[in-house]
């Protein structure tokens, strides 16, 4: 192949799918309305570029009652995918938006379903919300309560910007070789957009480095990638330009695709190769000559990739992700509320970090999945800090929170009541500790030296019905230890923990070395064999995806905590008898590398994988992944999903809805810095849509013989039409990508007359955990119904 193109193209950056960076858009020309102003303080002071002017609603001589809105006409069409806020400056917080929406129109008078539902903190700083790319004209913020919660009747805003994207990532290089003696020819001036510097391989060695020489670039993201720009050296010499080459490329830096291969001409006009699109994040040009065979030599002024100009929406048989939730805090960790089917979030002691704890005292979000609403309450009555903590749900369906920034505390929701309890202090202090709920209702707990101390973080038992905790000597940590290059602070982090037959725990990773723990008595310690082939994959996910054939699915993690890269390994491990080997089967691996990822089981026995990064840095979302991938057990691959619109790295979460949704959100709580993500997003699967995209028609539970039934118990389900599968699904809770709680059962059914099905609970409460769960019946089309509660107990 042979390019001796003489005209630059630039990239062009577009994504087919949500866009993560956004810019602003222009706003000349553009007007306002709004339902409400006070006089001096028009709608037109929110689109003014001024934050020292601001519109307010009116509040004299009359009070505009709540709710009030303002609508942007932008005078043309976008591609929009977020908003920003800006609060009044004065220094007054009257009129602080707290509950809001945002809707979209093309023509200022159809509004379709809110794009963005939430609630913002009752502070000045800027908000940023996004969502899924829309087309429209018109956007609407709409305010249905003042952030301050004193039932003041007012809403203000400095500054509104729509944004639509993306704008160009951050892209870095990385190169085999360059030279950095005799004159500063290093590798990142192929992308510093000045074609006056170039990179220049090493020649000041000897020997110097020979042939192939490579640049390998790293869009930060996947993209549909069509082209590669090379613009030789510009200086009048030609040493190094390339000749013979291979353009590569790979979504995962580890599995490369070859789209090109050739020869360049030996002068110093622009070469433009084009090629069949695909998508990649990591674009690979390898040099195997030089043009004019001078030397063992490459350079090169730039390197630039094109991407496709078009926007296609994901189709709905990748799934779709809905409107974006906005926070008062940064979701750091959740669980399910199986009375009202809401989440229960909290960050820590504030909103946006929890370094400098005084303790005491943790900001929670409830989020209402039926009105897609948001509230906030602080709070102090447990005198516990609950960030960084180990958390499962006990056997009445209230989440269990110990450790943390306050380590020796034991704080307890209760959904009933919606309120926080007190619970008996743990016998060892700790922090990012593992947690699991046991087949006789006790609550396991080991490890958390990032807290409370290092190291001897053994095992103990918290009993809710007695509320008291025991230490077990039998059960060291020791055994599960990883090898993390930060020691015993970070060794013992984030266990994967499984609540098992006879009050066993069984002990999956992150260590490669995997073990049973026995809670009867003092305990007991047992191994169970390493994972295979697998590493250290601290950080990565484990998931009960059948839980009577004792099947467990294992994905990603790194050797260390932070600065490792990530893996994209997949292990299948079965577990049978307490105090055995496990058999573990290593299976094809996930497409993407992924540390900081969450993972949750789905109705249909598939586990969706989201989120995570290549590189697992605390605080950061470089190498993040951006497409979530979903394990089918029937074929025991891999599919790559629609991409979501925000990063999900460290201290995001994931949870499985009533409705069979996901809710997958947070990531940062690190103060200023710029990876705070005060959202979460809502992922449909693929079951909840006809091939043509529209919804599919669920099948409904319309009556259950009881909300209530003992382990070995029969179940009667009539159904409004018919079905072909159930499955039992406990409720979740998630904290730095641990759920110890979600487990699946799939419940064999015996149909009755017309539409009504019997099924029987397996009989060992180590495999139907005591709680609650959640019951789905699930059509011909695998699409689930809405979930009835039922409460498994011994």
């Amino acid at each position: 192949m042979f390019y001796p193109i003489s005209v630059i193209s630039l990239a062009v950056l577009a994504i087919t799918g949500t866009i993560a960076n956004a810019a602003a858009i222009n706003r000349t020309g553009w007007t306002v309305t709004a339902d409400s102003f006070q006089v001096g303080n028009e709608p037109i002071n929110a689109i003014d570029n001024n934050p020292n002017t601001f519109w307010h609603t009116e509040y004299s001589p009359t009070t505009a009652p709540l709710p009030h809105n303002i609508t942007i006409d932008m005078k043309s069409t976008y591609i929009v995918n977020g908003l920003t806020y800006l609060p009044r400056q004065d220094g007054n917080s009257n009129g602080n938006i707290g509950q809001h929406t945002v809707t979209l129109s093309t023509d200022g008078v159809t509004w379709g379903s809110p794009v963005l539902t939430g609630t913002w903190a009752n502070d000045n700083t800027l908000k940023q919300s996004t969502f899924a790319n829309t087309t429209a004209r018109y956007v609407r913020l709409a305010a249905q309560t003042e952030a301050q919660n004193k039932g003041n009747p007012w809403t203000s805003a400095a500054d509104i910007n729509v944004l639509s994207g993306p704008l160009p990532p951050p892209v870095t290089i990385t190169v085999d070789s360059q030279e950095t003696v005799a004159q500063q020819d290093q590798g990142t001036n192929a992308i510093d957009g000045s074609v006056a510097t170039f990179w220049h391989t090493d020649y000041s060695v000897a020997p110097v480095p020979g042939f192939p020489h490579h640049a390998t670039i790293d869009l930060q993201d996947v993209f549909a990638v069509n082209a590669l720009t090379y613009v030789p050296r510009q200086d009048g010499s030609k040493n190094g330009n390339i000749g013979s080459h291979v353009i590569a490329v790979s979504a995962d830096n580890a599995t490369w695709t070859n789209v090109a291969s050739g020869t360049f001409f030996d002068d110093q006009e622009t070469k433009l190769v084009e090629f069949e699109e695909l998508f990649a994040r990591y674009v690979r040009l390898t040099a195997t000559s030089e043009a004019g065979n001078r030397g063992p030599w490459t350079s090169a002024a730039e390197i630039q990739i094109n991407y496709t100009t078009a926007y296609t929406p994901p189709s709905t048989s990748l799934g779709q992700w809905g409107a974006t939730i906005d926070f008062p805090i940064v979701p750091a960790a959740v669980a399910m509320d199986y009375n009202t089917g809401n989440v229960i979030a909290w960050s820590s002691y504030e909103a946006s970090t929890f370094s400098g704890s005084p303790g005491g005292i943790t900001q929670t979000a409830t989020y209402f999945h039926a009105t897609g609403t948001v509230t906030q309450k602080t709070v102090t009555n447990t005198q516990h800090d609950m960030f960084c903590p180990g958390l499962s749900m006990d056997v009445n369906g209230r989440p269990v929170v110990t450790g943390g920034n306050d380590a020796a505390k034991n704080s307890i929701y209760d959904p009933v009541a919606d309120a926080w309890l007190v619970g008996a202090n743990m016998q060892i202090t700790r922090g990012y500790q593992a947690q699991a709920t046991l087949s006789n209702g006790n609550i396991f707990i080991i490890g958390g030296s990032w807290s409370g101390g290092q190291g001897n973080k053994n095992g103990e038992i918290y009993n809710p019905a007695t509320n008291t905790s025991t230490l077990l000597p039998g059960c060291p940590v020791a055994p599960m230890l990883t090898n993390d290059a930060q020691g015993v602070y970070r060794a013992d982090n984030h266990g994967w923990l499984f609540g098992w037959k006879n009050a066993t725990v069984f002990q999956a990773g992150p260590s490669a070395a995997m073990n049973w723990y026995g809670t009867l008595g003092s305990g007991t310690t047992t191994p169970a064999g390493p994972r295979a082939s697998d590493t250290d994959s601290m950080n990565g996910n484990a998931v009960m995806y059948d839980a009577v054939a004792g099947l467990i699915l294992t994905v990603g993690g790194a050797t260390s905590y932070q600065s490792a890269t990530a893996t994209n390994n997949a292990h299948i491990i079965t577990i049978g008898a307490p105090n055995t080997t496990a058999s573990v089967q290593t299976i094809g691996s996930m497409t993407y590398q992924r540390a900081f990822a969450n993972s949750v089981v789905l109705p249909n026995g598939k586990v969706f994988i989201t989120g995570g990064q290549v590189v697992a840095q605390p605080f950061t979302d470089t190498t993040a992944q951006l497409y979530p991938e979903l394990f089918d057990p029937a074929t025991k691959t891999f599919t790559v999903l629609a991409p979501m619109a925000v990063p999900r790295t460290y201290h995001s979460v994931a949870l499985l809805l009533q409705d069979g949704t996901v809710m997958n959100g947070g990531g940062g709580l690190c103060g200023t810095c710029a990876t705070n993500h005060f959202d979460a997003e809502i992922y449909s699967p693929s079951y909840l849509f006809n091939p043509d995209g529209s919804a599919a028609t669920r099948p409904v539970i319309s009556a259950v013989s009881a909300s209530s039934v003992a382990v070995g118990g029969v179940l009667t389900v009539t159904t409004t039409g018919a079905v072909t599968a159930f499955s039992l699904i406990r409720y979740g809770s998630a904290t730095h990508t641990v759920d110890t709680d979600q487990r699946r059962i799939a419940l064999a059914a015996t149909s009755g007359s017309g539409n009504t099905y019997t099924m029987t609970v397996p009989a060992d409460p180590g495999v139907a955990l005591p709680g609650y769960w959640m019951l789905f019946a699930m059509n011909a089309q695998g699409t689930p119904s809405m979930a009835s509660t039922i409460l498994v107990h011994t």
